[in-house]
């Protein structure tokens, strides 16, 4: 049976490289006799592998020396509770709301504050239906927050921050980037925190990134478990309990394949031809296909659209799936189409779609 076009928004396209060579070293990785999954995570080999991805990871983005990186679990919804609890320390915190997984974060933080009012909504385009990013007259920020959290790409509404509107507005930043992570360059010293789901740019699902500036250690209440608290998983090098040996291992290999790849610049041009031609194809269809996000912040990786007639959906889906394109069915909460065209999804799959799309058209137009 021949791969799929997979333009699924996570788990997502691996590396057809990564796959093969994590079945090569299946059932023995480097002469040991056994699988990563079967070895322990405190042993030399798991501790070679869990250093060299860290190594791997701290070159391709050039994360600075003060920074932690920790491998964890939970995904990235954790994190919506995981960072409260350790940066709040009584203070209040500012969420910019730009779609449903920024929203979901909001609400959560205000679950775990002490009080709901402590974690404010500074700004938000929900009115919009989360299809542009706000204006600087609508945002109202808490100079003394204990930090901004923003979602730098909405993976539902398609809506992504360029690295270019990230200003330093004096607190500290902490951004989910999930769904764009590895996916060009970012000055990550912007940053407090970054964190991440791996099951769309990193490895498979279960292993989440969190990258910390150690300023932001030790602020959590001795009342928070210890497997939450940033500064017991630093200090026990992501190894506090057992982590996801496994996705450690895969994400290990995709920072290889990136390397390969030019790293962060060169993957970073590829997804930015890719764009170029699937919103080429949507925006010269005559209205058959609409994307509806502002040209201004249109994601590189999620690209949601339409068709004029809702009718033509189930026939462009089973025809999509017929010709090997796959998970093009938009969230239920949006409806439409979706194509996630993360870095493992390659330009000849997009240019496949794009041909289809167009052929479509044609014949339904």
């Amino acid at each position: 049976m021949s791969r799929v076009w997979n333009f699924s928004a996570g788990p997502a396209a691996l590396p057809e490289e990564v796959l093969r060579q994590a079945r090569e070293e299946m059932l023995d990785w480097h002469g040991v006799g056994c699988s990563v999954m079967e070895m322990s995570h405190r042993g030399k080999e798991f501790t070679g592998i869990i250093e060299q991805a860290e190594a791997d990871l701290r070159e391709l983005m050039a994360i600075p020396p003060g920074y932690e990186v920790l491998f964890l679990q939970g995904g990235a919804t954790l994190q919506f509770a995981q960072v409260p609890m350790n940066l709040l320390a009584g203070r209040s915190a500012d969420y910019i709301v730009t779609g449903s997984w920024s929203k979901k974060a909001f609400s959560e933080a205000r679950r775990v504050a002490a009080s709901p009012g402590t974690v404010r909504c500074a700004a938000t385009t929900e009115a919009s239906n989360f299809t542009r990013l706000p204006v600087a007259d609508e945002i109202r920020l808490d100079p003394f927050a204990a930090y901004l959290h923003l979602c730098t790409n909405e993976t539902i509404h398609g809506v992504e921050i360029s690295a270019e509107r990230i200003a330093d507005t004096g607190v500290p930043l902490v951004a989910d980037m999930s769904s764009h992570i590895l996916s060009r360059p970012v000055a990550v010293e912007k940053f407090g925190l970054i964190y991440a789901g791996a099951q769309k740019n990193i490895g498979p699902s279960g292993l989440t990134l969190v990258i910390v500036h150690r300023d932001l250690l030790g602020m959590a209440p001795l009342a928070i478990p210890s497997v939450m608290d940033y500064a017991v998983m630093a200090e026990h090098g992501s190894l506090l309990n057992t982590p996801p040996t496994y996705g450690i291992y895969v994400a290990g290999l995709v920072f290889q394949w990136l390397k390969r790849q030019g790293g962060l610049e060169g993957i970073a041009a590829v997804n930015a031809e890719k764009g170029r031609i699937l919103y080429g194809c949507i925006d010269a269809s005559a209205g058959f296909y609409a994307n509806p996000v502002d040209p201004d912040c249109r994601s590189l990786m999620n690209v949601p659209f339409t068709l004029a007639d809702p009718r033509l959906d189930a026939g462009f889906l089973a025809e999509a799936k017929a010709a090997g394109l796959v998970s093009l069915k938009g969230h239920k909460s949006v409806g439409g189409m979706r194509a996630s065209i993360y870095n493992a999804v390659s330009l000849q799959g997009v240019q496949v779609l794009v041909d289809f799309m167009n052929d479509f058209a044609k014949r339904n137009g």
